[in-house]
């Protein structure tokens, strides 16, 4: 019961769908994942350690980047709720501008795009 409450609370808030539904596409790293959603570092940190606090996501850490994706698990509330999200099939101006938005943050380069946030 306790891991499916956790769920429920991560899938709770639009913009931890959101990164759920960024990291369907790739792996990211937080400060691609901040660069995103337009959010303050420590805004986003909280909404990944929800989501990873619930299992549903899982991270790395290489050199001084934190990658972030998707947990591949049989744990059953963990994969109704990405069997959820992947039925939902979540279309919206947002989703698409989203979709796009995931293809041009992968193409700046970390140090770059990372050096807004860590400096």
């Amino acid at each position: 019961m306790r891991q499916f409450m956790q769920v429920a609370k991560a899938l709770a808030d639009e913009n931890r769908i959101r990164i759920l539904l960024f990291l369907d596409q790739t792996e990211l790293c937080l400060c691609q994942v901040i660069e995103l959603l337009k959010l303050s570092p420590s805004t986003v940190s909280k909404h990944v350690s929800v989501l990873a606090h619930a299992g549903l996501v899982e991270v790395r850490k290489e050199g001084r980047w934190h990658y972030y994706r998707r947990r591949e698990t049989s744990e059953p509330a963990v994969a109704a709720a990405f069997d959820f999200l992947n039925s939902a099939r979540i279309d919206s101006p947002r989703i698409r501008l989203d979709r796009k938005a995931v293809k041009k943050v992968l193409r700046i380069e970390k140090e770059e795009l990372c050096g807004h946030y860590t400096n």
